[in-house]
Parts: structure tokens; sequence; C-alpha cells
């Protein structure tokens, strides 16, 4: 039998494309999320196939992009996930709430028609912005369940107050936001639901803090010059994906993990993907605790001490990087085993595996390097490094106008 000789390539799109969900599933024990994976490869849907015309390579944009009518189809971007972070809906099954106002003048009784307004409803919800926008936060913005805050089609900063905040909620989705010079808020009242307010304390000044969350997906969004972290996960956090990001100007980037003594992250699953790590960054690119870390496509182009570093055992999957080392010769190493003697971190299972080093740059692996190692760290298929400034070339905030592909 004749095999056409499109298929392999279509088979590779199948491969690679995200799925749809009728709903969201609990946290799932590790092993269950790998066999998963491995069953979605073989079941995809027919629907994903309309994409490869429009093809760039990378999957989620892909899913999504090619649509000149996405601004009717908002919440169809809900099913373009992938990653551990897949099953996130986000508001993807509520309405529309269009934010008119950019003020924050009462964390405990917030305005129809501002932000804190609408993440804190019971109700799932997909917000959007009536207009470009800059949201200086009072005190954090703490997120209630199934909520997408959608900046596509303005430009929406969140910058000089305190920032974002997913607490022991899920199915969050955060994309097309600039959130930057993100400040410490607390020892003030704060609503997190229409019917309970609290007393927060001083928090950390992280652009994202995603404490005790899951289902969460974070996408295209630009950050920079934070106070603590840019994107922190804690506190037995999973079922994450962190894609398409540009992320610049920081020194202690991702924290993912609480402490070495905090075990309940050991089942902590993040997939970071297509991300462009760039200039003014200093280190954690994530730093990991613990749990399973899918790094997969991502550009690093700058970094002054490492990029991928942890400690307390965690298992780092790195697969089809670019790293661009930086020229000091006493930088030049991506990874960094922390707070561990070698004769300990040389049983940490970490790989890097069709990683592109530049400048001299290399992986110090560890453990005992057998695939099955992995398992539960493998989230999605990678494409070759060699594609990776082509699939990362978008990440970042998008310049979505109506009426035209994005």
């Amino acid at each position: 039998m004749a095999i056409h000789p499109c298929l392999p390539l279509l088979l590779m799109h199948i491969v690679l494309a995200p799925h749809a969900f009728a709903s969201p599933s609990p946290v799932q024990d590790p092993e269950l999320v790998v066999q998963e994976v491995n069953e979605s490869i073989f079941n995809a849907s027919r629907r994903n196939l309309g994409f490869l015309s429009c093809g760039t390579g990378n999957p989620i944009d892909d899913c999504w992009r090619c649509d000149p009518n996405w601004e009717k189809n908002r919440q169809r971007l809900a099913d373009c996930a992938i990653g551990f972070g897949k099953h996130a809906i986000g508001g993807r099954d509520g309405k529309i709430y269009v934010v008119t106002d950019p003020g924050d003048d009462n964390p405990v009784n917030p305005k129809l028609g501002t932000l804190r307004h609408a993440v804190i409803q019971n109700e799932p919800l997909w917000i959007v912005f009536a207009r470009d926008m800059v949201i200086r936060l009072k005190e954090e913005l703490i997120m209630n369940s199934f909520k997408t805050i959608d900046g596509r089609g303005a430009s929406v900063h969140i910058a000089g107050g305190p920032c974002i905040t997913i607490q022991f909620v899920t199915n969050i989705i955060i994309h097309g936001l600039n959130i930057h010079d993100c400040k410490q808020g607390g020892n003030a009242y704060v609503r997190d639901s229409p019917d309970h307010y609290g007393w927060r304390t001083v928090s950390d000044g992280d652009g994202v803090s995603i404490f005790g969350g899951s289902h969460i997906w974070v996408d295209h969004c630009s950050l920079s010059n934070c106070r603590d972290g840019l994107i922190d996960a804690i506190r037995g956090a999973t079922a994450i994906t962190l894609s398409n990001n540009y992320l610049t100007h920081h020194n202690k980037v991702m924290l993912l993990g609480h402490s070495d003594s905090y075990t309940q992250d050991k089942n902590m699953q993040i997939t970071i993907a297509f991300n462009h790590f760039g200039e003014g960054l200093v280190q954690r690119m994530p730093r990991c605790r613990h749990g399973y870390f899918h790094v997969v496509n991502n550009d690093y182009t700058h970094w002054e001490m490492y990029a991928v570093g942890g400690s307390a055992a965690p298992t780092i999957n790195s697969q089809g990087n670019r790293f661009v080392a930086p020229d000091d010769a006493f930088n030049k190493e991506v990874t960094k085993h922390e707070d561990a003697p070698q004769s300990e971190w040389k049983h940490w299972n970490w790989r890097s595996e069709g990683d592109l080093m530049v400048n001299g740059a290399f992986f110090t692996a560890s453990g005992a390097g057998a695939s099955s190692s992995y398992a539960k760290a493998s989230s999605l298929g990678a494409r070759p490094s060699s594609v990776v400034g082509s699939i990362t070339a978008s990440a970042g905030t998008l310049g979505c106008k109506k009426g035209k592909r994005c």
C-alpha cells in the first residue's frame, strides 16, 4: 500500500497537538499522568489536522493563532494547553467579563468593572479588557477558581504594586499580560470571594505566586523586574504549564518547590516550554525542589550565574533547549546542584537530551540515566533544538488585532 508523502508530517503534528478536555480532572498520581500522556499520542482529535496549513511548529500557537476570528472565539484558547497544565480550562465554560476600570481603590469591596471584582467571583469567567490599561494593584490580586485573564487585543500591564496570587484554587489561565515591577503587599484585608475577605500578611512581591494551586497555565506573558520571583510555585502546587513567556531583567527568576524540608512537593509536576529567558537574567530558570520538571524547547540567551538548578533531589528532564552561555569563563555551566555534596547529588536524576550548547555551555548530568527514570517528568514531545529560535520568536505578549491572525 502506498503511503501519502504528507502522512509522516501529519502524524508528527498529531503527536504534538494539544487536546480539548470536556471537564477538568482532579490532580492525579504522577504515574497516571504519564499513562495519559502516552495514550494521548494515539488519541489526538481530528480537528487538529486543520491547523497544519498555518503551522509554525509551536503546538500551542498553531492551535489558535491561525484563526482570524480569534477575538470571537476567545475561549477556544483553553483547548490549546499542553504539558502538565493541559487540563487548565480557566473560565472556558463561563461568561465573558469585560474589565473597563483599571482602578483598585478598595481591595475589600472592589468596584464592578475592575480586574479585582472579576477574579474573585465564584462562577467561571473569561476576563478581557476594553482597552489598553496599566493596573497598579493596592494589594495582591487573589484569584478564585475557574478564571482566565486574557490580555489579547489590548496592552495590559500589571505593574508598580503587588501582583497575582493563585492560592489553593484550581483551573487558572493567565494569558497575554505584561507583569513587571511587582512590589510587596500585605498587612491589609483583601477580598478573595464575594462572601469572604481576610487579613493578609506581607507578600513576597512575586509576579505570579502559585501557592498550593493546581491545573494552572501561564502563557504568552512578559515578566520582568519583580521584588522576589517572576513566577514561583510552592506548597503542593502542581499540574502547571509555563509556556511562551518572555522573561527579562531579574535575579531569581523561577522557584518551583517551597523548601528542602517541604516534602509535599514530591508530587509537583511542571512543564516549562517554549519560553525565552532573555537579557538581564541571573539565575533560577528554574530552581527546582523534590518534584518532576520538564524543561523543553526553551531559548536561554542570557544568564549570569546558572540557568537550571535545584536541591532536594528533583527530577529534571531537559530536552531540545538552546543554551547560550555568557562570555564569562566561570559561568558557562547550565546547571547548579545546590545544598548537597556531590556524593549526594550524583544520584539526582538530571538529564540533557538533544539540547544545543552554544558558546561553551555545558550541562552536568546526574543520576541513573535510564529513560524510565524520567517518565514522570515527560509531558510532551520535544522538537529539535535547531528550531527553538523560530518556535520561541513570539514569546511574550502578542500584538493581536481583531479580524486578523494573531
